[in-house]
């Protein structure tokens, strides 16, 4: 089912779109949407956080996507499903209109003879594909990005503007790489000779699974030796840095402005909040979640949740935790003698 021949879907055909069932009137017609607050009667949104209830009440939306327990607080017809988010996301791509990133070939764009390029390959403007390059079917590459030597893109991927991709790096299908995100840069590998640093040549690669995506301004390092493995399905955020021989298992999450370190082993469906640090050579097992600004310095061998990052709080709060983390060592020094003493 899409949306580029048709301007709406009933919520039936929403409804079996999705895999869910419908509440109310499954005749009504919606060619968008929208939030609970803003939504217009044309438009189906979505609750999944319960604190947006008194939203659900006073809703136009023409309908929206909730849970079986929620569904009777709906004032307008609804599509039931046991994840409102993940349907919502569904409808959602049958009304997007983001423009593709490049139509047919550019005459700017530079294409090595030596270069395969499957079918319906879309090549923006001032692109470069060096020797040897493979494009699968359906690929499109936008304006100014660069496509090293060797490096084979799976059918259906999607690059945006100004990407770089180094040589010989393995991309999956239907991989999406956001703007100035770079792929294949030198991991950063070099040994010290009596105060002098000597670089490591990086001769490894980068293998991209399928379904992947990747935000802008991230980067992913080659591997010294070894590769760099990204797995399936997973979802890396804006301003990542992924170090030389990291291996970040299927269908995780990384969030915004983390950094991992060379050669950290991540598990599947691992869940890395913003702004977190990853030390080198730390093994993270599947099934972790770590909230974001935590610094992980050692491995993590059992599933769950993990933090270490402080909360934001008032000042003169700040103040007193802080003279009296302080003084914890004195404190304890002190308990210790009078433990003595007992």
């Amino acid at each position: 089912m899409t949306a580029h021949s048709r301007r709406f879907f009933t919520l039936s055909e929403l409804a079996e779109h999705t895999g869910g069932t419908v509440s109310g009137d499954g005749s009504v017609k919606v060619s968008g949407v929208g939030t609970l607050a803003g939504a217009k009667g044309h438009e189906i949104s979505f609750l999944t956080n319960i604190k947006y209830k008194s939203q659900l009440e006073t809703t136009s939306a023409g309908a929206v996507i909730l849970n079986e327990k929620t569904a009777p607080a709906s004032p307008v017809p609804a599509l039931i499903h046991d994840n409102p988010h993940a349907a919502f996301a569904r409808v959602a791509q049958l009304f997007d209109n983001t423009p593709p990133v490049a139509e047919g070939i550019a005459d700017s764009a530079v294409v090595a003879a030596s270069a395969s390029i499957g079918a319906d390959v879309s090549i923006g403007h001032n692109v470069i594909i060096e020797d040897n390059v493979v494009l699968g079917d359906n690929v499109s590459i936008g304006a100014n990005s660069v496509i090293g030597k060797g490096t084979r893109i799976g059918q259906g991927s999607t690059i945006y503007p100004n990407v770089t991709i180094y040589h010989d790096i393995a991309v999956g299908k239907r991989v999406t790489i956001h703007s100035q995100t770079v792929i294949g840069a030198a991991g950063f590998g070099y040994a010290n000779d009596k105060g002098t640093w000597l670089p490591i040549p990086q001769t490894g690669s980068v293998i991209i699974g399928d379904d992947t995506q990747i935000g802008a301004s991230s980067t992913v390092d080659r591997g010294a030796i070894e590769d760099t493995v990204i797995g399936k399905n997973v979802i890396i955020d804006n301003q990542v840095q992924v170090g030389h021989n990291c291996i970040i298992g299927d269908h995780s999450c990384i969030c915004g402005a983390t950094g991992i370190a060379g050669s950290c082993s991540i598990g599947k469906y691992v869940i890395i909040g913003g702004g977190c640090g990853i030390n080198g050579h730390i093994s993270i097992c599947d099934n972790v979640q770590v909230t974001g600004y935590t610094m992980i310095v050692q491995d993590i061998t059992e599933s769950g949740l993990y933090s270490s990052g402080q909360p934001a709080m008032k000042n003169r709060d700040w103040r007193k935790v802080t003279i009296r983390t302080k003084q914890i060592d004195d404190l304890f020094n002190r308990v210790k003698l009078l433990e003595k003493q007992q």
